[in-house]
């Protein structure tokens, strides 16, 4: 499987985690966050920020987890019971 097209299986599966999502926030582009904590408050804008950034890269490591236990069941044999 070319990089390419694990790339675009894994895109795929973000996108769908996301549909999954009830409510995923966006960054707040300046420290006028749309939250009251964090208006006029720096420290509380940097702070949702990076929760937010904290929620997409667990939806990426799921999906990454994800693609490559996919891979790891399309492509190996079936398990042998042998012991």
């Amino acid at each position: 499987m070319s990089t390419a097209d694990r790339r675009q299986r894994i895109h795929e599966l973000v996108l769908a985690l996301i549909s999954q999502q009830s409510e995923l926030d966006l960054l707040d582009g300046d420290h006028t966050g749309s939250l009251a904590a964090a208006q006029g408050n720096p420290a509380g804008w940097l702070e949702r920020n990076r929760r937010v950034v904290q929620r997409y890269q667990a939806l990426v490591r799921s999906a990454v987890t994800i693609d490559a236990l996919v891979d790891q069941d399309v492509g190996g044999e079936a398990p042998t019971n042998k012991l």
